[in-house]
């Protein structure tokens, strides 16, 4: 039997998670703040703190309950949402010179 932790639910959290923190990192990009690492860690922040107000809103619903796993596979996986976006673009010739 598959452990809570990795059922095939963990995987679309951090699936999704990973594109959103992705795309929060590609919105902020245009801000003008000089420092890349107050950009990448705002975004994860962000896309964590999305997946929690998610979590705490579905305690109220009937049918769903909060789960903890859910909310640290959106946080690994904005984590490396994150990472990913920000080496492809490093590293494909894809930002401006």
């Amino acid at each position: 039997m598959i452990p809570k932790a990795f059922s095939n639910d963990k995987v679309l959290h951090f699936g999704g998670y990973a594109l959103l923190g992705a795309l929060f990192l590609r919105a902020l990009i245009t801000y003008p703040i000089r420092k890349k690492r107050t950009l990448i860690l705002l975004s994860i922040l962000c896309a964590s703190l999305y997946g929690v107000s998610d979590e705490f809103h579905q305690s109220f619903v009937p049918s769903r309950n909060a789960d903890v796993y859910d909310v640290l596979a959106d946080t690994v996986g904005s984590v490396l949402g994150v990472a990913a976006y920000y080496l492809l673009n490093r590293f494909s010739g894809l930002q401006k010179r």
